[in-house]
């Protein structure tokens, strides 16, 4: 991957941009659009598009952009900051995180405390933390002093920085899902480079981590034939991993998709026979009730959609550290270009 593109990938993944506020990665997608793009627009919701015009079936990629964060609720006498989890946190990975609140004037370091363990006694040594029992601690002294920073319904996200390690591997908050809203826009770029004949819009949708209701409402805007949604998905390749249940997942293995009942077989088949042809590794998962991505909204928007979903394997999702292997980002992006060039017209999905 060229200095450009990590770049790119470096900025949209240190934007603060938790689920319901994430127009400073927006803005950010946006721009990188705009080099390559027909044309680039947002909606109401947040959700961002890059259109490149084409003749044949309508084709939207999404991938969402939004990350896991906290929300201030509540500001005490001296200055202690009382937050809710924006999405799905396990509370123990929070406990003495720093923070990066979007304050009033800009964004305010701060940690998260909680009783030490030194004072803590008996079974509560033994107990699992809980975000109600847990601060930010701003190095205010009043709350007066609290409130020219930060507000009630301010959002923060963990400050964690991006590393990069041996063999192609990165890791960095924000993974989830902020790497899909860039394979669907690299995708995008690549195929702008050798037109299809399709007409297709990447999106980086809004607050899948909480509601679906970016997907929902890009899929109704875009109106497409075929969509595939790009996310992450548990590696499955470290220890206390279960093979048995979510699949055989290695980091650098290739992208995986996933067959169930959110997603159409004859897609799905599509791609499998796309990655043979162009050998593009690829690993398999199973979702046979839903798939936890922006999918399973999109695949049911007006009168349905033919959806695929195609993950990037991610170790420690929700964390400050989730890690991936690039080389699956650029193997996403190849299989997705050539799927997108394979299509001719709008109704070869519907099952006969």
């Amino acid at each position: 991957m060229d200095i450009q593109r990590i770049d790119f990938l470096k900025r949209l993944l240190s934007a603060p941009s938790p689920s319901g506020d994430e127009a400073i990665a927006a803005r950010i997608w946006r721009d990188e659009a705009r080099t390559f793009a027909d044309s680039v627009r947002t909606d109401v919701r947040g959700n961002s598009y890059a259109v490149l015009e084409g003749d044949g079936p309508r084709v939207l990629l999404a991938g969402h952009i939004d990350e896991i964060g906290v929300m201030i609720n509540y500001i005490d006498d001296d200055g202690y900051l009382y937050f809710s989890a924006v999405g799905g946190w396990d509370a123990q990975v929070l406990v003495g995180q720093r923070v990066r609140l979007l304050g009033r004037e800009g964004e305010v370091i701060g940690v998260i405390g909680k009783k030490p363990i030194h004072l803590l006694k008996g079974d509560d040594r033994e107990r699992a933390s809980k975000i109600e029992s847990m601060w930010i601690d701003i190095g205010v002294k009043s709350r007066e002093e609290a409130e020219k920073l930060a507000a009630i319904g301010c959002v923060g996200v963990i400050d964690a920085p991006i590393y990069t390690l041996p063999n192609g591997r990165i890791i960095s908050r924000s993974l989830d899902n902020r790497i899909g809203a860039f394979v669907v826009l690299e995708a995008s770029r690549a195929l702008a480079q050798d037109r299809p004949l399709a007409n297709v819009t990447a999106a980086a949708t809004t607050q899948e981590e909480t509601s679906f209701a970016g997907a929902t409402t890009a899929a109704y805007n875009v109106d497409p034939h075929v969509a595939v949604a790009v996310d992450v998905t548990f590696a499955t390749d470290h220890p206390e991993s279960d093979k048995r249940q979510f699949g055989d997942v290695k980091l650098g293995s290739g992208p995986v998709l996933a067959r169930g009942s959110a997603t159409s077989p004859l897609v799905y088949k599509r791609l499998l026979e796309i990655a043979k042809r162009e050998n593009v590794p690829y690993s398999l998962q199973t979702n046979p009730r839903y798939t936890g991505t922006d999918a399973d909204v999109i695949h049911m928007a007006r009168g349905g959609v033919a959806t695929a979903v195609i993950s990037i394997p991610n170790r420690y999702m929700h964390s400050p550290n989730e890690m991936i292997d690039l080389v699956d980002v650029e193997n996403a992006v190849r299989l997705i270009a050539a799927f997108v060039r394979s299509l001719r017209a709008e109704g070869e999905f519907v099952p006969e």
